[in-house]
C-alpha cells in the first residue's frame, strides 16, 4: 500500500563489481535523481581505489552523497550511516530531485528502508580496549565463535573476519544484556518511513560475476591500488576500519615480504569473490526485492520498475507530470 505522504526513494543494491554505479547513474540521468551512497568504505577520504569509487567521468555529473566525507581515523556506523542519509534525502527532495540510494552495504540499505531507530550508544573506551586486546590475543575465529554464544543469529550475518561489528556486538551485550538481534528487532517502526523501490543486481551465471570481479582487481592493480594499500598499511593503527577491509589487508603480508605480489593479488581475488557471495546472501533475505539479472542487460527492465513505482505513487498520473521529471 502506498502512503503519498512517505518520501519516495530509488534503492539499488548489489554484489562488489556488478554494475551498480554504471545502472544508477543511468536512473538519475532519466528521473533527475541525486545519488547517495551506501558504501562503509567509500566514505573515507584518499582511499580511492581499493573502494572503487566512482570517478568524475563516471559520475556524469550527477551529485554523489556521502563519498570523501571522513578522514580514515573516524568511525562510522549503521547509525551515522542512516542519520546522514535522511538528512540527505530531505535535501535532495526539496530541491525536486529523486533520491537514489546506492551500494553494496546491506546493513546501511536495510536499516535506511526499515526506519531503524538506534539508541543512543554508550562508548566505554575500557571495554573497547580490552575487546580489541582479546581479538589481538585470541583471533577472529575466537571472537566470532564467542559471539555465536551470545547471539548466533546476528553472528550468521557476519564474517569472522568483520572485527568492527563482531567486537561492536559482544561490546553491546556486556553493556546492556541486549543482543544485537534484540536491539535490531525493538528498533523497527510501526511502518517503514519511505515508499521504496529496492533493486538488486544479481547474477544467473555466477562466473560471470566473478569474472568481473577477476578483471575489477586487476584493473586496481593497474591504476595503483599497491600503493593506495601501503598508505593503509603504514597507518593500520589508526585506520582501524580501512585495515580490516578488504582490497587493503591481503597486500600486508607482501608489505612484510611473507608472500609475493602476485599471491597477495590472487589472495584479493578470492577475498572479493567470497565477499560477493555474501553481499548476495544479506540482499536475499530481505524483503521486497527486485532481482535484476547484470548478464541479461538490466537497465531496461530498471527503467520499467522505477517508472511503475513512480506513477504508482503519483496515483497513475503519467510520467511527464511527476516532479522529478526533467
Amino acid at each position: 500500500m502506498v502512503d503519498k505522504d512517505k518520501t519516495t526513494i530509488i534503492a539499488i543494491g548489489g554484489p562488489t563489481a556488478s554494475g551498480k554505479t554504471s545502472l544508477s547513474v543511468e536512473l538519475a540521468k532519466a528521473w533527475n535523481g541525486e545519488i547517495i551512497s551506501a558504501d562503509s568504505m567509500q566514505i573515507y577520504k584518499g582511499l580511492d581505489i581499493g573502494t572503487a569509487k566512482a570517478t568524475p567521468e563516471e559520475q556524469q555529473g550527477i551529485p554523489h552523497h556521502l563519498v570523501d566525507i571522513l578522514s580514515p581515523e573516524q568511525r562510522f556506523s549503521a547509525a551515522d550511516f542512516v542519520e546522514r542519509a535522511q538528512q540527505c534525502i530531505e535535501e535532495i527532495v526539496q530541491r525536486g530531485k529523486l533520491p537514489i540510494v546506492v551500494g553494496g552495504t546491506g546493513l546501511y540499505i536495510e536499516s535506511l528502508l526499515k526506519g531503524v531507530q538506534f539508541t543512543k550508544e554508550e562508548f566505554d573506551p575500557n571495554l573497547r580496549n580490552k575487546l580489541e586486546q582479546e581479538a589481538a590475543l585470541y583471533g577472529a575465529e575466537e571472537m566470532h565463535r564467542r559471539l555465536q554464544q551470545i547471539d548466533p543469529e546476528y553472528a550468521a550475518t557476519l564474517h569472522p573476519n568483520n572485527q568492527g561489528r563482531v567486537l561492536r556486538a559482544i561490546e553491546l551485550y556486556l553493556q546492556t544484556g541486549t543482543t544485537m538481534t534484540e536491539q535490531r528487532k525493538n528498533s523497527l517502526p510501526p511502518q517503514q518511513p519511505y515508499n521504496s523501490l529496492l533493486l538488486v543486481l544479481g547474477c544467473e551465471n555466477r562466473q560471470t560475476l566473478y569474472d568481473r570481479i577477476n578483471l575489477r582487481v586487476d584493473q586496481m592493480v593497474q591504476q595503483g591500488l599497491e600503493q593506495e594499500a601501503r598508505y593503509v598499511y603504514q597507518h593500520k593503527h589508526t585506520f582501524a576500519t580501512a585495515a580490516q577491509a578488504i582490497g587493503y589487508k591481503e597486500f600486508f603480508p607482501y608489505f612484510e615480504q611473507q608472500q609475493t605480489l602476485e599471491e597477495s593479488v590472487e589472495q584479493l581475488k578470492q577475498a572479493t569473490r567470497k565477499y560477493a557471495k555474501r553481499q548476495l546472501t544479506w540482499f536475499r533475505r530481505m524483503e521486497g526485492v527486485h532481482w535484476l539479472q547484470l548478464d541479461q542487460n538490466p537497465l531496461q527492465e530498471a527503467m520499467s520498475l522505477v517508472e511503475q513505482h513512480l506513477q504508482k505513487v503519483e496515483g497513475n498520473c503519467g510520467k511527464e507530470k511527476l516532479l522529478w521529471d526533467k
